[in-house]
């Protein structure tokens, strides 16, 4: 069989329970153990569908903890569409300032360049609107910062743009990311299911259905989110997918896979190599 080790852990954290009170509280929690085996090196990555507010906690605050002179770890998740493209924050830090937004574009390069094999990524801010001067204050002060980076910066970029590849990477606060991601999935999901209403409606449509059928199943799993796996932790010192709770057992697997390419290719080492650590 394989050389698998199960780690006992008495302890577990509920989806609905508050997470920094369970962070301190629950010490033998399946999270906080898995997390120091990564801490000790004796695991070399952590993947989890638990309580993400859970794990952004004991990831960041008591095991792993950030890396050299990062402000805050930020959630980062690949979108299934043309390019795949990478969007971070999408939910560890609802609130941010310009200098956080400014590490995630780092973050963000730095990841597509190792993990994703891009040589010079393209890093956008997601506004409402290309032209100079467009965005709220925060957009506007964290373009000005993210353009004194080493990295290619194209600016604003709309959704829209964004997701018919017009950039590698795209940089937002974490409240606006994880509504991107929410809206993005639900609209998924409801033409998927008018589509299929319509073809069903009668015997013409059926047959073309059934003829375009190869096309729609290929479509479908592209825009799987179960595709992805989970959402990187950028930031920790450590390996860290976060998954959704409701995660399939395909989810699961690629999310070990996304750990396994993470560690493989370095990604911890680019990002504390890209800070100067």
């Amino acid at each position: 069989g394989l050389p698998i080790e199960i780690v006992h852990a008495p302890q577990t954290i509920g989806m609905d329970e508050k997470p920094a009170l369970a962070a301190r509280q629950k010490k033998q929690s399946s999270l906080h153990i898995g997390l120091s085996l990564v801490k000790d090196g004796k695991a070399d990555a952590f993947i989890s569908a638990g309580n993400t507010g859970a794990t952004l906690a004991i990831a960041t605050l008591q095991t792993l903890k950030r890396i050299r002179g990062i402000k805050r770890p930020a959630l980062a998740t690949r979108y299934p569409t043309a390019g795949n493209p990478l969007l971070l924050d999408v939910g560890a830090n609802v609130d941010v300032k310009p200098a956080y937004l400014q590490q995630f574009g780092l973050m963000g390069s730095l990841y597509m360049q190792r993990v994703a094999g891009i040589a010079n990524p393209r890093v956008c801010i997601i506004s409402n609107g290309a032209e100079a001067g467009k965005g709220n204050q925060l957009v506007r002060d964290s373009a000005e910062l993210l353009a004194q980076l080493p990295i290619n910066f194209i600016g604003g970029l709309e959704p829209d743009r964004f997701f018919a590849g017009g950039a590698d990477v795209a940089v937002t606060d974490g409240f606006t990311g994880n509504i991107m991601l929410k809206a993005t999935e639900g609209i998924v999901k409801a033409l998927l299911t008018r589509l299929k209403s319509e073809i069903l409606s009668s015997p013409r449509t059926k047959l073309g259905g059934l003829l375009a059928r190869p096309a729609f199943a290929a479509v479908r799993q592209q825009l799987d989110p179960d595709t992805v796996g989970g959402a990187p932790l950028l930031g920790v010192n450590g390996v860290v997918i976060v998954a959704h709770g409701g995660s399939s057992p395909l989810a699961i697997k690629n999310a070990i896979g996304q750990a396994r390419l993470a560690v493989q290719r370095g990604m911890i080492e680019a990002i504390k190599r890209g800070l100067g650590n």
